[in-house]
């Protein structure tokens, strides 16, 4: 794998956690503790350890229900001792160096369908949620996979045909599968260390970022996603696009009749037996941040993944269209992906907003800004449950050390 940029310093998880640091404790809090969303200290680091499992106290949010929580059955084994060495050879050592230089919150891994190793650190409880950012984006492209699966979907059609209100932007000569994959041609950046980059104004169009003070721009994601122009050629390579998985969103619900928290509770959240409701973050007309505003409990990030490792199944019963889940792990044309894909990925592909490796174990990932995580190793029989709140957004600051440790675990339970 490539080597690594030099990470910039920043004080170590175990000097700010939150609990220590005093935030938001007290009736009330004093001004110096206080997080807030409208003055943008629930995005500063490292006030956002705090924030990022309580979204629901500083945003409006929309409940995705769970019915008939089903168990977990916790392994007699004990976690394998590893050692990793960081890509670029620059640190490294075990598990528990892995959690604390990746500023690690909560963190599950299973094991033949067992719970083997779970931690909470920090304010995360094993019911508290948190905020999953752009793994939100592969729970949408799981849905519309399924779709496609069952012939709801046709994923060769253009997004004009589902959405005529996108027919003269950026997304509406473009095919279903050129969104569900990204290799859409569209003027968008999504550069978070740039403070002019169009995600911003994706996030503040939604609500789910402050808006400027005299702000006059688009109010949701509807009134936004219209404005988005063409750049480039549809189908040409692969780029990382949040507006994607928002386009997606709004086809799945023209196509279902459904919104997505209640497709997500019906398709996947009962079906796979949740533990706790998740619930998305919402634009001002209640629409939900498909693209990174799912917040879930750590356990039902983890089942969620089992769900996917074995074939769409719970049990017995087949949840998920098994033609769909086989979709997502066979990935797409890595030579797509090479061009933008992050310097950490080499020869992997992006399929139904899902990060596949291509690598001997067939693996494949969820992931989110400042290290969110799913990560499915099918060799392995092992899924990997991460919630973190790095402080450098860019997933450049967790692969280093993720990426290696994860395989290092998934070598040890072969």
């Amino acid at each position: 794998m490539s080597n690594a940029p030099a990470v910039p310093h920043f004080p170590a998880a175990r000097d700010c956690d939150p609990r220590t640091l005093g935030w938001m404790q007290g009736s009330p809090p004093p001004a110096d503790k206080r997080i807030q969303f409208h003055d943008t200290t629930s995005y500063r680091f490292p006030q956002l350890r705090w924030s990022f499992a309580h979204q629901r106290q500083l945003v409006p949010t929309v409940a995705v229900a769970h019915a008939h929580a089903l168990g977990m059955p916790v392994s007699a084994k004990n976690l394998p001792s590893i050692q990793y060495t960081a890509l670029g050879g620059q640190g490294g050592g075990d598990w528990a160096n892995m959690m604390e230089a990746t500023y690690t919150d909560a963190l599950l891994v299973m094991h033949k369908g067992q719970v083997l190793f779970e931690h909470y650190g920090g304010v995360m409880t094993p019911s508290t949620p948190h905020i999953a950012m752009s793994v939100s984006k592969s729970f949408m492209g799981t849905m519309a996979a399924c779709l496609v699966a069952q012939g709801q979907l046709d994923e060769h059609q253009r997004v004009e045909h589902y959405v005529p209100e996108l027919k003269a932007s950026g997304f509406g000569n473009a095919t279903v599968r050129q969104v569900m994959d990204m290799t859409t041609g569209i003027d968008y950046t999504e550069n978070y260390a740039d403070p002019q980059a169009e995600i911003w104004n994706h996030m503040r169009a939604g609500g789910v970022m402050p808006r400027p003070i005299h702000y006059d721009g688009p109010t949701h994601f509807y009134d936004y996603l219209p404005r988005v122009r063409p750049l480039g050629v549809h189908g040409e390579k692969f780029t990382y696009r949040t507006a994607n998985t928002d386009v997606l969103g709004w086809i799945v619900a023209r196509v279902t009749g459904l919104s997505s928290e209640a497709l997500l509770s019906q398709l996947i959240w009962q079906p796979m037996g949740a533990e706790h409701d998740a619930y998305y973050a919402v634009d001002s007309v209640g629409t939900a941040f498909a693209g990174g505003g799912l917040n879930t409990s750590l356990r039902d990030l983890a089942r969620f993944g089992e769900l996917m490792r074995n074939h769409g199944r719970v049990g017995d019963q087949q949840v998920l269209p098994e033609a769909a889940v086989r979709d997502c792990f066979a990935g797409a044309d890595p030579a797509q992906f090479t061009a933008n894909g992050p310097p950490t990925l080499p020869g992997w592909s992006y399929r139904n907003m899902w990060w596949v490796s291509h690598n001997p174990h067939g693996a494949m990932m969820a992931r989110g800004v400042h290290g969110q995580n799913i990560y499915i190793d099918p060799k392995a029989e092992m899924v990997i449950a991460r919630y973190a709140s790095h402080p450098i957004a860019a997933n450049i600051g967790n692969d280093p050390h993720t990426l290696p440790a994860y395989h290092a675990m998934a070598l040890a339970l072969l």
